[in-house]
């Protein structure tokens, strides 16, 4: 792109809002693709199970870390078993991007396949295991790369936690 201006000024701060642009750009495509996982550790609340099968609606409490729609989870305790993705999310009947640590929220899981939408809450999975986002090797550099300010120092110690489960057992580590 060609900046154009009278004033060396408007000129830098054109520049600086193309930049801005073009970042926030690559941010979103890159969570809209599902490369760029935000780290989150998942708690069933037991009480609150909306919907057991396709898609799964369940009430959970954010362990630890950011969930956002769209974050790809699993279950480490049974092989890593791919329940889909964060569809939405609700607190008080309001739809919300993203909850963080200590909230108690709603989560409409949407299976990605035909495999995922045969899970059953209560045969397959049940309250007593953790939900995880999947994080990849590929997440973990965009994270590091795009979202390196939007990730706090708790946030960072929890993606270390998940690279070392996920280290030990998922095939393209």
């Amino acid at each position: 792109k060609i900046f154009t201006a009278g004033i060396i000024y408007h000129l830098f701060d054109q520049f600086t809002e193309h930049m801005k642009a073009l970042k926030e750009k690559t941010k979103s495509d890159l969570s809209s693709k599902g490369v760029a996982v935000f780290p989150a550790i998942l708690k069933i609340d037991k009480k609150n199970v909306f919907n057991k099968r396709n898609p799964i609606i369940l009430g959970v409490d954010i362990h630890e870390g950011t969930l956002k729609v769209g974050t790809p989870l699993c279950i480490p305790q049974l092989k890593f078993m791919d329940i889909g993705v964060v569809g939405s999310i609700q607190h008080d009947h309001k739809d919300l991007k993203e909850a963080t640590k200590g909230m108690s929220v709603a989560v409409k899981i949407d299976p990605v396949n035909d495999q995922q939408g045969q899970i059953l809450f209560g045969r397959h999975f049940d309250d007593s295991h953790a939900l995880v986002s999947k994080m990849t090797r590929d997440g973990i550099s965009a994270l590091k790369t795009h979202f390196k300010d939007d990730l706090g120092v708790d946030d960072w110690k929890l993606v270390q936690k998940l690279k070392t489960i996920f280290s030990g057992g998922v095939q393209f580590w």
